[in-house]
């Protein structure tokens, strides 16, 4: 490719190639929810046929970076949020702080409820023991993001119930406030259809797939001290997971091990 234009000496496809092109524009100047030029256009602008159009429109489709509706065209989509799982132990407020964004949650319940079982399992409590339980639909440049459901001990955090978490990190109140140590933590994600309720706070149709994160963080102390379920939108968030290649002296033992702990 030279200079935006398809390369016809190289031995990439043409339809690749534009795929690249096409990227380049949509980071530096077509803007979330603008219209991309119609496949007709692209097809003259770049001298090759619709069928290298519409391959590479697919893929940037099926890898979210467009949107296509029938009768209208096709649309740049939002860019989704990188958030760390197994990195290190944040919170998606620490998150979008650090790439200069601002995140807002409004606050749909918190108050002290029995814990379900698979919360008091994760919090080492019996089921129906209270737990303080904070439901917050998060926010990132004016659209829903997350909902989330966060469980604590009720003796974690003495006057808890009092606090705004609004535009504040729950894991900065913990740690600043009220002395919690957080050290580590587990995380499971996998896909679900969003339920009803999901799916409305989200600006989804129900049963549109989401990303359902688990997650369970642990005290210095050895003390599980947060439990939380969080409902991702699909076409915003993606996660990002580091790997590192192990090697072991063992005979006979395989030199590689790449461990998948969701």
């Amino acid at each position: 490719m030279v200079g935006g234009r398809i390369d016809r000496r190289s031995p990439l496809p043409y339809y690749a190639q534009l795929k690249q092109l096409l990227l380049r524009r949509l980071e530096s100047e077509i803007a979330a929810g603008e219209r991309l030029p119609g496949e007709m256009a692209l097809c003259e602008e770049y001298g090759v046929s619709r069928t290298v159009v519409r391959q590479a429109l697919d893929e940037l489709e099926a890898e979210g970076r467009v949107v296509r509706r029938k009768g209208q065209g096709t649309f740049a989509a939002a860019r989704k949020t990188d958030e760390r799982l197994f990195q290190s132990l944040t919170g998606l407020y620490e998150d979008v702080r650090a790439r200069g964004e601002i995140l807002r949650s409004r606050v749909l319940a918190f108050s002290v409820v029995p814990a379900p079982a698979e919360v008091a399992d994760a919090l080492e409590l019996r089921e129906g023991d209270d737990v303080v339980h904070l439901e917050r639909l998060r926010f990132v440049g004016g659209e829903p993001w997350v909902l989330t459901h966060t469980y604590l001990p009720v003796d974690i955090a003495p006057g808890l119930l009092e606090e705004d978490f609004s535009e504040q990190s729950l894991y900065g109140v913990l740690e600043g406030k009220y002395g919690v140590e957080l050290d580590h933590g587990r995380r499971l994600v996998e896909a679900v259809p969003a339920a009803p309720s999901i799916a409305h706070a989200l600006g989804l149709q129900p049963h549109d797939p989401v990303l359902l994160l688990h997650s369970t963080a642990w005290d210095a102390g050895g003390r599980p001290v947060e439990f939380f379920l969080a409902y991702h939108r699909g076409d915003r968030s993606r996660f990002q997971v580091n790997l590192r290649r192990h090697h072991t002296r063992e005979a006979g033992a395989p030199n590689m091990l790449l461990r998948d702990d969701t």
